[in-house]
């Protein structure tokens, strides 16, 4: 980011402006996170008006509607960071092992929803979080070699995926065992 200052109305305002690489660069990494969101939401619609709302759940499951704007700000949040990382770091070996590490987590990510609401496994899909969630922390120690900012902007999304574990636990333990 760079500040320059601007004369608006006869009034000096400090502007905040982008590098149009930096920018498109972010907002390739939103539309792959986006684009990942959307397929896996395919999935998830298939099945959560019916197979899932036979589930017991736990008391603290979200509402539904909650789930769609959740993941929708972490699936931003997760290609601005994508877009930092691929923008600073490309070019070097340490930039492109986060990229992979990214790449290879949000893989995963979906894969999660194919196997709780595509095959309707939950016990299968508590094996796939738990391999999650070691990924996203890998990728966050990734990102903060390339990035600081990239790598905080993934903790929101650890915290979900943590909170979606619990969640995942809870329905296998009322449901399965």
């Amino acid at each position: 980011m760079l500040r320059v200052e601007k004369n608006i109305d006869g009034r000096k305002c400090l502007v905040l402006t982008m590098k149009r690489k930096l920018l498109l660069s972010i907002m390739v990494g939103i539309f792959i996170c986006l684009g990942v969101g959307f397929l896996a939401g395919q999935a998830t619609q298939m099945s959560v008006k019916t197979w899932y709302t036979t589930l017991d759940k736990p008391f603290f499951t979200p509402p539904d509607w909650l789930f769609a704007p959740v993941w929708s700000l972490l699936y931003l949040l997760m290609g601005v960071a994508l877009g930092r990382v691929w923008y600073f770091g490309i070019h070097h070996r340490w930039g492109k092992t986060a990229v992979y590490h990214f790449v290879f987590q949000l893989l995963v990510n979906g894969l999660w929803s194919l196997v709780f609401f595509g095959l309707k496994n939950p016990i299968a899909a508590m094996v796939v979080i738990l391999v999650l969630l070691v990924l996203i922390v890998r990728t966050i120690q990734q990102f903060k070699t390339v990035d600081l900012l990239a790598s905080r902007l993934l903790y929101p999304y650890l915290v979900w995926v943590c909170f979606a574990t619990f969640l995942n636990g809870g329905i296998v333990l009322l449901n399965f065992l």
